[in-house]
C-alpha cells in the first residue's frame, strides 16, 4: 500500500492557504470587481454632489457635470429675439374713391336745389366730414365678427382715422355752392383719380395728403376754385390705410420666442465659481442638475450598481459555465484577474482624463487590448474573448466624453478590433518579440478601425484632428506592447504564473540550471532532453500543457548533479559505486536527487510548476532492487528483515497534474527503452504498457485527474515516438525476478529505471 502521507500534506497545504481553495473567497474577489467596476464608471456617470446653502459662498468652483440648459440666459435670449420683432401693420383696401363719388354727388344735387347759399355752406360744412366717419363706421361694422379682420384691428383702425382726421377750411365750403355742374363732373373725376391713386399705396394719410397738391396741380382742372376744393376734399377723404395688427406682432413675437434654441452651459463650464454667492437662482439651477446633497435620488446609483454586478456575474457565469480549469481550486488566478481589470480599468481613465470636448480623438490612446493580452497569455483564450465584450463595453462608457449619451459607441467598435487582433496575434507567442510584433499589429488596425469610423460616421472633424486620431491609435498598439512586456514579470513573479513565453525563455540551454546539468551530468542532460520529447508528445495527444511537461522534463532530475556518479546514465567506464553500499544507503542517495532538485530550483527561483515536476515526477513508487538486495543480505545473515516496503519508496508526494503524470511516465520508459539491447515494437509496447500499468496498480495516479482512455493514449503516443529516439544500454530485467550474474543489470547494480 502507498503510504498516505503526500495526501496528509494536500490537506495541510490547503488549510494554511485557505483563502486560495475557498469558495466563499472566490464570490468575495467577483463582488470586489463588481464593485471596482462601478467605482471607475461612477466617476463618469454620477455626477458630484455639494453641500451648500443658498447665502454661503461656495468653497470650491462647481464644474457643470454635462451640457445643460441655463434657463435664465434662455429667457433673456427669447425676450430679445421678441423685442427684435418689428411692429406688424395690415394693409386695409378702403373704397375712398367711391367716397369721392358720393360726395361730388351730393354737391351736385344739392347746388342745383333750390336753398340759399348760407344753408348749402351749413349743409355742406356739416354734412361732409359727416360722410367720412359714416363710411368708416360702416367698413367697420360690415367687418365685426368677420374672419377677414380681427376686432382689435378694426378698433385700432377707427382710432388711428380719427386720430388723423383733416380739417377742411371754412373758405372750401364757402366756394362749393359756386361750382357749376360741368365743373363739378369734372372734380369728381380728377378728386377719383387722385384718391383712387393713393390709397393703392400702403401708406399713412399725412404722407399721401402731402401728395394731393402736387396731382392736382398737374390735372385737367385749369379752375383755381376747382382745384382748391378738389385739393381739400380728396385730403379729407384720404384715410390711412395702414394699421398696427397687435395681435399678429403678438403672434410674430411668441414665434420668435419660441423658435430662439435654447442657451446652454456647456460640460465643463463653470456654475459656480469658488467663494461666490450662492443666489436662490443658483440654487434652483444645482438642484434641477442634482448637484445638491439635500436633494439627492439614489437610482442612477443603483442602476449603475446593478450594470456593474450583471458584468461582474456574467464574468463568473462564464468562467463556471465554460470550465475554464484554472479557476477551479487556486482563488489567486481570480485574484490575478481582477487585478489585470483594475489596471486595464486605469489605462482607460488615464486616456480619458487627457480627453475633452474638444480633443475627443485622445481616447484612441486608450491601450484597451492590454487586459486581453495578459489574460490570454497568462490564464486561458477562451475568457479573453469573453473579456473583450466586457472590455469593449467599459471603454465606451469610460472614454465617453458626450454626457447626453452613456456609450460612445466608436470607443467600443475601436475597443473590440484591437482586443481581438491583438488576441489572434499572440495567443500562441512563444518569445517576447512576438508581443512587440502584436503591438504593431493591434497599431495597423486600430488605425484601420478608426478610418473606418471617419469614413462611414462622416464626422465632422477638421483633417488635422482626423490625422491625431489615426496617429493616437497608432500609438496605442505600441503602448499596449510596452506595458504587457513590463507587466509580465511582475504577474509570473507574483502568482507564480508559468506562461508559454517564460517557459521558453527556461528552456533555453543558457540557463544556469540547465548549463550546470549540462556540464556536470552529460548523461542526465541527454536522457532529460529525451524526457522532454516523449512527454510533450504524450502531453498534446491528450491535451494537456506539452510545453510545461518539455521544460519540466529538462529540470526534472537536476538534483542528480549533487551526487552524479550515483546514478548509471553518467557512469562511463566505472564501477558502480552502489556495488559497495548499503542497499538502505543506495535508496537514500537515489530518492534525494528529487529533493535535492527542489531546492536548486528554489534557489534559481523556478517556477512552482516546474519544481512541482521535479518533485512528484517518481511520486510514493517503489525500490524494487534495493528492496530485494536488502532482502537477500538479510537472508545471508540469517536475520529477520527490520525494514517494510514504505521504506523502499520514494516521499512523494503523488502526481498533483497530469503533466507531472506525464513526465514520470516517460521518464521511466525512456530508461527502460535505452536499457534494451535490441528493442522491437513488440518488446517496447510491452514495456510501456507495464510500466504504465505498474503505477496504475501502485496508485501513483489517484490525485491527478488522468482518465484510464488519457492513458491509453498517452501509452500509444510514447510507442510511436520512443522508435525514433532510443539507443541500447542495458537489458531491462523483470521486476521482481532475480538478476542473473552474467547480465548487464548485475554488471550495473540495479535496473536502469529505478536509477533515473
Amino acid at each position: 500500500m502507498a503510504p498516505n502521507k503526500p495526501s496528509t500534506d494536500k490537506s495541510m497545504s490547503i488549510r494554511h492557504n485557505g483563502w486560495k481553495y475557498s469558495v466563499a473567497t472566490r464570490y468575495i474577489l467577483f463582488l470586489l470587481l463588481a464593485l471596482l467596476i462601478y467605482i471607475s464608471l461612477s466617476l463618469k456617470l454620477l455626477p458630484e454632489r455639494y453641500d451648500i446653502q443658498v447665502g454661503t459662498r461656495s468653497e470650491k468652483s462647481i464644474p457643470a457635470p454635462a451640457q445643460i440648459e441655463d434657463s435664465k440666459a434662455t429667457l433673456k435670449a427669447q425676450e430679445e429675439a421678441a423685442e427684435r420683432v418689428q411692429p406688424i401693420y395690415t394693409y386695409i383696401p378702403l373704397r375712398n374713391d367711391i367716397l369721392v363719388q358720393q360726395l361730388f354727388e351730393r354737391i351736385d344735387r344739392l347746388n342745383q336745389d333750390e336753398v340759399s347759399v348760407q344753408d348749402k355752406i351749413s349743409i355742406y360744412r356739416e354734412e361732409i366730414p359727416q360722410r367720412v366717419d359714416e363710411f368708416v363706421d360702416s367698413f367697420i361694422s360690415s367687418n365685426q365678427g368677420s374672419e377677414g379682420y380681427p376686432d382689435e384691428l378694426l378698433d385700432e383702425m377707427k382710432t388711428v382715422i380719427e386720430q388723423q382726421a383733416y380739417r377742411v377750411p371754412e373758405e372750401t365750403f364757402i366756394k362749393i355752392p359756386r361750382l357749376e355742374p360741368e365743373e363739378i363732373s369734372k372734380m369728381k373725376t380728377v378728386a377719383r383719380d387722385i384718391v383712387s391713386r393713393l390709397m393703392n399705396e400702403i401708406v399713412d394719410a399725412q404722407t399721401a395728403r402731402a401728395k394731393v397738391a402736387e396731382l392736382v396741380s398737374t390735372s385737367s382742372l385749369s379752375d383755381r376754385t376747382s382745384r382748391e376744393v378738389v385739393q381739400e376734399l380728396a385730403r379729407l377723404v384720404i384715410t390711412a390705410n395702414k394699421f398696427y395688427n397687435e395681435v399678429a406682432t403678438k403672434e410674430a413675437k411668441v414665434e420668435a420666442r419660441e423658435n430662439t434654441p435654447p442657451v446652454y452651459i456647456k460640460q465643463g463650464d463653470i456654475l459656480v465659481q469658488k467663494g461666490q454667492l450662492i443666489t436662490p437662482e443658483l440654487y434652483d439651477l444645482l438642484g434641477k442638475n442634482g448637484l445638491l446633497k439635500d436633494e439627492v435620488t439614489y437610482w442612477p446609483e443603483v442602476g449603475l450598481l446593478l450594470f456593474s454586478i450583471l458584468l461582474s456575474l456574467g464574468l463568473l457565469m462564464f468562467i463556471r459555465q465554460s470550465d475554464v480549469n484554472i479557476f477551479k481550486y487556486n482563488n489567486s488566478q481570480i485574484l490575478m484577474l481582477v487585478l489585470i481589470y483594475v489596471i486595464t480599468l486605469i489605462c482607460m481613465h488615464l486616456a480619458g482624463f487627457l480627453q475633452s470636448e474638444e480633443r475627443v480623438y485622445v481616447g484612441y490612446l486608450a491601450p484597451v487590448a492590454i487586459g486581453v493580452i495578459l489574460v490570454t497569455l497568462l490564464m486561458d483564450m477562451r475568457l479573453a474573448y469573453f473579456s473583450v465584450i466586457i472590455f469593449s463595453i467599459l471603454s465606451s462608457v469610460i472614454l465617453n466624453v458626450d454626457k447626453s449619451q452613456m456609450f460612445d459607441f466608436r470607443f467600443g467598435f475601436f475597443a473590440v478590433i484591437t482586443s481581438c487582433v491583438a488576441l489572434f496575434a499572440i495567443h500562441r507567442a512563444s518569445q517576447r518579440s512576438a508581443l512587440l510584433k502584436g503591438g504593431i499589429m493591434v497599431s495597423l488596425f486600430g488605425a484601420l478601425s478608426v478610418l473606418i469610423l471617419l469614413l462611414v460616421h462622416d464626422s465632422d472633424w477638421s483633417r488635422s484632428e482626423s490625422m491625431y486620431a489615426l496617429a493616437f491609435a497608432v500609438a496605442s498598439g505600441i503602448l499596449t506592447a510596452v506595458l504587457v512586456i513590463g507587466l509580465m514579470p511582475f504577474f509570473e513573479v507574483t502568482f507564480g504564473i508559468l506562461s508559454a513565453l517564460k517557459l521558453v525563455e527556461l528552456s533555453n540551454p543558457n540557463h544556469p540550471l540547465l548549463r550546470k546539468l549540462l556540464t556536470e551530468t552529460p548523461g542526465t542532460y541527454h536522457h532529460s532532453v529525451m524526457v522532454g520529447n516523449l512527454s510533450e508528445a504524450a502531453a498534446e495527444a491528450i491535451g494537456a500543457d506539452g510545453l510545461l511537461c518539455r521544460v519540466g522534463s529538462y529540470y526534472h532530475d537536476v538534483g542528480k548533479t549533487k551526487r552524479p556518479m550515483y546514478f548509471i546514465e553518467n557512469q562511463s567506464n566505472m564501477e558502480n559505486p552502489h556495488d559497495s553500499l548499503e542497499p538502505k544507503l543506495s535508496k537514500s542517495i537515489i530518492v534525494a536527487h528529487a529533493r535535492d532538485g527542489v531546492e536548486m530550483q528554489k534557489d534559481y527561483n523556478l517556477p512552482k510548476p516546474i519544481r512541482d515536476i521535479a518533485e512528484q515526477h517518481h511520486g510514493t513508487s517503489f525500490l524494487h532492487f534495493f528492496y530485494h538486495k536488502a532482502l537477500k543480505q538479510a537472508q545471508e545473515q540469517g536475520s529477520e528483515p527490520d525494514f517494510t516496503e514504505d521504506d523502499f519508496r520514494y516521499p512523494g508526494p503523488k502526481a498533483q497534474s497530469k503533466e507531472a503524470a506525464i513526465v514520470g511516465i516517460a521518464d521511466s520508459v525512456e530508461a527502460a527503452v535505452r536499457s534494451l539491447r535490441k528493442p522491437t515494437v513488440e518488446q517496447v509496447e510491452t514495456m510501456i504498457e507495464k510500466i504504465i500499468k505498474g503505477r496504475v496498480d501502485d496508485n501513483q495516479f489517484n490525485e491527478c485527474d488522468l482518465t484510464m482512455k488519457e492513458l491509453d493514449v498517452i501509452a500509444k503516443t510514447l510507442k510511436a515516438t520512443v522508435m525514433g529516439i532510443f539507443h541500447s544500454r542495458i537489458e531491462y530485467p523483470e521486476e521482481m525476478k532475480k538478476s542473473k550474474p552474467e547480465s548487464a543489470e548485475a554488471q550495473s547494480g540495479k535496473p536502469a529505471a529505478e536509477q533515473e
